[in-house]
């Protein structure tokens, strides 16, 4: 399984997809932290005044606003690569025939994948030094709810990568398994808050809402890891792995 975890990690690398996802998450959010003024925010998008510099106090929450939105797009575009391009080429039958059980290859792509997403993460902690060292007096930061706020964006990327993982396994169309796992991610990140708001659903909408990913992310990024949030996110990803499973062995039936 690490064999095949560390030929994926160096199929991102020995190409462009590694650098390209990272420097692309690095420049949408540092743009909008840094330079996009507030107001060109405000007017095109409606989402509030998120310029560090123009907000005038020391926070990072853009960070974890945008790079939700962010993850949902670069996360797909990765995983589509995974088992739709191995069927597409014809090296998913080899794949198959190695030493290895099904679960070894999910997880050994799963870890691939996720590990290219914290590689993207572990820069944005300049962003975090920056702003505390910007701070007045300095390190005038919500440390705790930063570091939560991180913790959540990894439990987020880590369920976006299941559900990219469970989309690549079900076609052979990188297009298709990029818009079902787009389409998955949109869905549990808002598209079930949007449904707890419906009227017909208003004796049920906490029980609607809690199956969405925003409100755990929400709460981790706190500052208090709840074993909650902890368990919603571990299973949300453990289902879609049984899935994927189960996907891959529906070829013996």
């Amino acid at each position: 399984m690490f064999s095949l975890y560390k030929k994926e990690i160096n199929r991102f690398f020995s190409s462009f997809t590694g650098y390209l996802v990272i420097s692309v998450f690095l420049l949408i959010n540092g743009f909008s932290m840094w330079i996009i003024p507030g107001e060109t925010l405000i007017a095109k998008f409606n989402i509030g005044l998120f310029n560090i510099l123009d907000r005038g106090y020391a926070s990072i929450d853009v960070l974890f606003t945008i790079a939700p939105w962010v993850f949902l797009f670069l996360i797909p575009a990765t995983t589509m690569l995974m088992f739709a391009e191995e069927k597409k080429s014809g090296t998913l039958d080899l794949l198959l025939t190695r030493p290895l059980n099904d679960l070894h290859i999910i997880l050994a792509k799963y870890f691939a994948t996720l590990t290219l997403a914290v590689f993207a993460l572990l820069p944005c902690l300049i962003y975090f030094i920056s702003v505390y060292l910007l701070g007045n007096p300095v390190g005038n930061i919500d440390t705790g709810g930063t570091l939560g706020s991180f913790t959540g964006l990894f439990f987020l990327a880590a369920a976006y990568v299941s559900f990219g993982i469970f989309a690549s396994s079900i076609t052979d169309n990188m297009i298709i398994s990029f818009i079902i796992a787009a389409s998955l991610s949109f869905f549990f990140f808002i598209g079930l808050e949007f449904i707890s708001r419906i009227n017909i659903f208003y004796r049920i909408d906490t029980f609607i809402l809690g199956l969405g990913i925003n409100e755990h992310y929400k709460s981790i990024s706190r500052g208090v890891i709840d074993t909650r949030d902890v368990v919603y996110f571990l299973a949300l990803i453990s289902i879609f792995i049984l899935i994927t499973k189960t996907k891959l062995q529906s070829r013996h039936w």
